[in-house]
């Protein structure tokens, strides 16, 4: 078990006064098996300055529960700003939860299924993000074929990609495909979760994305805080749920905190929103992680 409070900062800082802005945050966890939230909350400002000057406010907010069960924080600030902060803390207590099932589904199961409910059969999908390039959906062809069960096959593909890909920051963007970042076998946490993706649901897997933290600092000592980031992995499904993290090729365990889940980054973005004036706007980000316990 581990306990984890989670600052995540982030915001916009824009060229010229933002006149308004209309905004969704998803960046507090919720309650899940295995994740207990003992604490969360998100603070947002709007600043303009004037000299010395500072006015602030916020002139709407609304909190929900997205189709997917992430947390949304929707809001709006009607008034000329120079810059917008968000600050999400949280206090989780992780236990990892025993994966159980795998290899007791069988393929002819899991096609039944996986098309019972509109939630599952909808993960079978790809989407712009996650379809797969000729040659990693030629792959989980191949390993599907001679799999015995889903499982085998899910745990294949997954170290295969895995193996096959480069962690390289700066190299895509959140607009990224899975087939653009296949191409160049180097990405972020997101551009191999959506090639995971991809090759699992093209196998006849459910597969889901799932955002959140991760703890990098595996021997952290209590008290001690390590920069972190946005993290993101798969959920896919023989019957169960089973979480696993591509990009460090682990099972999903007591250091990954969720906040939510999707069909890719697009249902999932910690931050986006509108705004009106002229000139860009520019999206900061930070994460710090104490291990509490």
């Amino acid at each position: 078990m581990r306990r984890l409070r989670i600052e995540h900062r982030t915001g916009y800082r824009y060229d010229a006064v933002a006149n308004a802005s209309y905004n969704e945050a998803r960046m507090l966890p919720a309650a899940d098996p295995g994740q207990i939230v003992l604490a969360s909350r998100l603070d947002i400002r709007a600043d303009r300055r004037d000299g010395a000057a500072t006015r602030r406010g916020v002139t709407s907010r609304h909190e929900y529960l997205d189709y997917y069960g992430t947390r949304v924080t929707s809001f709006e600030v009607l008034a000329p700003h120079d810059a917008l902060s968000l600050v999400a803390s949280s206090l989780v207590e992780v236990r990892p939860t025993p994966d159980v099932g795998e290899d007791a589904c069988t393929w002819e199961r899991l096609a039944a299924v996986g098309q019972s409910t509109v939630a599952l059969s909808e993960q079978l999908l790809p989407t712009e993000r996650t379809a797969p390039p000729v040659e990693v959906a030629r792959m989980a062809e191949e390993i599907a074929a001679s799999a015995a069960t889903p499982a085998q096959a899910a745990h294949e593909i997954l170290h295969r990609v895995g193996d096959a890909m480069e962690y390289v920051q700066g190299v895509t963007g959140v607009a990224t495909t899975a087939a653009q970042a296949w191409a160049k076998r180097k990405g972020v946490c997101q551009d191999i979760t959506h090639i995971a993706l991809g090759a699992l649901r093209r196998a006849g897997i459910p597969a889901r994305y799932v955002s959140g933290y991760l703890q990098p600092k595996t021997d952290a000592a209590i008290g001690e805080t390590v920069a972190g980031e946005s993290h993101a992995w798969v959920e896919w499904f023989d019957g169960v749920w089973h979480g696993y993290d591509p990009t460090n090729r682990v099972a999903v365990g007591d250091r990954h905190v969720r906040v939510g889940r999707g069909r890719d980054y697009g249902d999932v973005a910690p931050l986006r929103g509108v705004f009106s004036g002229e000139g860009a706007s520019h999206l900061f980000v930070s994460v710090g992680i104490t291990r509490e316990a």
